[in-house]
């Protein structure tokens, strides 16, 4: 083979289009992946639309990869072809920058990023700087794999990383693409779990998710709900909504803490008082390198976490985008090739 299937966009704003492209060879510390599957993520729409400042086009989108390696460039030691990796939203870091030299390579200050600072996942093959590499176990599936390497890595390693300890009250906001990720991860963890969403219709998908309560937002008062429990020890807030964040932290608990994985452009309004006086407090979270990736990957084995998701050809990545971006996937969708 000297060519490959792939799907970029031309321009911002332009259509996903399905095209042929000559098979990427890997350079000096790079890999090239034979893609099995690559997740369709709502920052996808930053490639398709052309938001991510200096982006050039064209460009192939996808940050949710899980494939297998396929050739190796120069100085690759540690990894060998036919093994099974994936490369999540961390796609590379400098190790130069003040922020690599403390290690805090996710927020690398000149970080890649798969689908933006190179072609991603949405191609039969895809080539990525191996500091981006995690190994998929063997007793995930690819189409499992793909959402876990953003969806699964950010909730994960936000509540691992919360304080929170195992029978603490640990609520996700929102049961969506990321929060019924969190509810699993919560469950699995140790926390006395509750899942927070609009109207009825969840509960029972939350209770089978793994969560001990269900509070829904439209009929009832999320923060007072939460002090009937003792108050959160952590709200992991996946939702988009600034106003629906802040309606939560007042069911804060001592010592409680809002983490925030979903943007909104809504700020986030706190009860100063509360805070004060209960030691409250917020913070965002920023997904995670690959080690994180790895650790999700393997939690998710161990743990039986898995997410739900809709599957669809690489030919149909337009309609697969769409469909995602609707709102009405349940609640991930994955490109599967071949």
């Amino acid at each position: 083979m000297s060519s490959m299937k792939a799907v970029q966009v031309d321009s911002a704003g332009g259509p996903l289009t399905v095209v042929e492209r000559d098979i990427p060879q890997p350079g000096d510390g790079h890999v090239r992946i034979k893609v099995q599957a690559c997740g369709i993520c709502h920052s996808d729409s930053l490639t398709k639309e052309g938001q991510w400042p200096g982006l050039q086009f064209p460009r192939v989108p996808g940050h949710e990869i899980a494939g297998v390696i396929d050739a190796l460039g120069a100085g690759i030691e540690g990894w060998t072809v036919g093994q099974r990796v994936g490369v999540g939203w961390h796609g590379g870091h400098c190790g130069r920058c003040a922020r690599c030299r403390q290690g805090d390579f996710v927020l690398c200050e000149k970080a890649q990023i798969p689908g933006i600072s190179y072609d991603g996942g949405y191609a039969e093959f895809v080539v990525a700087p191996v500091e981006a590499l995690a190994s998929i176990p063997d007793d995930l599936s690819d189409t499992d794999a793909a959402p876990l390497l953003c969806a699964g890595i950010t909730t994960y390693n936000a509540l691992r990383n919360s304080g929170a300890r195992a029978g603490d009250v640990v609520a996700i906001l929102g049961v969506g693409g990321l929060g019924h990720l969190g509810v699993q991860f919560a469950r699995k963890m140790g926390f006395r779990t509750v899942a927070i969403a609009r109207g009825q219709d969840k509960a029972s998908l939350a209770k089978e998710l793994g969560a001990h309560h269900y509070i829904d937002s439209r009929a009832q008062n999320v923060a007072e709900e939460l002090q009937k429990l003792g108050g959160a020890r952590v709200i992991l807030a996946t939702v988009t909504s600034g106003k629906a964040m802040s309606a939560a932290v007042g069911g804060l608990g001592l010592n409680g803490k809002l983490i925030m994985v979903g943007i909104s452009e809504e700020p986030v309004e706190v009860p100063i008082a509360q805070f004060i006086m209960g030691r409250s407090s917020i913070q965002g979270w920023p997904s995670g390198t690959s080690a994180d990736s790895q650790d999700t990957l393997a939690f998710s084995a161990l743990s039986g976490v898995k997410p739900m998701i809709e599957e669809f050809p690489l030919e149909r990545a337009a309609e697969a985008y769409e469909r995602m971006m609707s709102g009405d996937a349940r609640f991930r969708v994955v490109l599967k090739m071949g």
